[in-house]
């Protein structure tokens, strides 16, 4: 409803940039407002709606909602069960399973919500190599972790520098 009437005045508006005139509603609308006293019953009715939508249109721009949850998969059998991992914990995990790797000296982790970026530092063997074996080894851990919609994962693996 919101969305049809937001539509219909930018077309009116659009209207009367491009010359044409005013739509009927709109101009009887014009009209009722710009004759009726502040003090009326319906002018105070719609300013305090006006004002506490966007009070409410506020609050929401500013409260941080879930970002820092990523969803878990629900069971079947349990479609109102709903579980979250904390992304610092998922990236703790994810670190875990990198350090195990042979020839990753260091590992950093960050998950977001469509991507799980892994920056390593090779101490020994060929950095191509522990590319792979760490791209495999978080496929395999970001597969249990059972994430509802598991993240792309990006792999950087650099020989560390003495």
């Amino acid at each position: 409803m919101i969305l049809s009437a937001a539509t219909a005045a930018l077309v009116d508006v659009i209207a009367v940039r491009a010359g044409q005139p005013a739509a009927a509603w709109r101009r009887n609308l014009a009209d009722e407002l710009a004759s009726r006293p502040v003090g009326d019953v319906w002018m105070l009715t719609g300013g305090a709606v006006a004002a506490a939508l966007g009070l409410w249109l506020i609050v929401l721009a500013l409260t941080p909602g879930l970002r820092q949850q990523l969803p878990l998969r629900t069971p079947a059998n349990c479609p109102h069960l709903r579980a979250f991992l904390h992304r610092d914990a998922a990236a703790t995990l994810l670190r875990d399973a990198a350090m195990r790797v042979p020839g990753v000296g260091a590992a950093h982790i960050r998950v977001r919500r469509h991507r799980i970026t892994a920056r390593a530092a090779v101490h020994f063997r060929d950095p191509r190599q522990v590319k792979d074996d760490l791209t495999a080894a978080l496929d395999e851990e970001r597969d249990r972790l059972a994430l509802a919609r598991a993240p792309r994962i990006v792999v950087r693996a650099r020989q560390r520098t003495r």
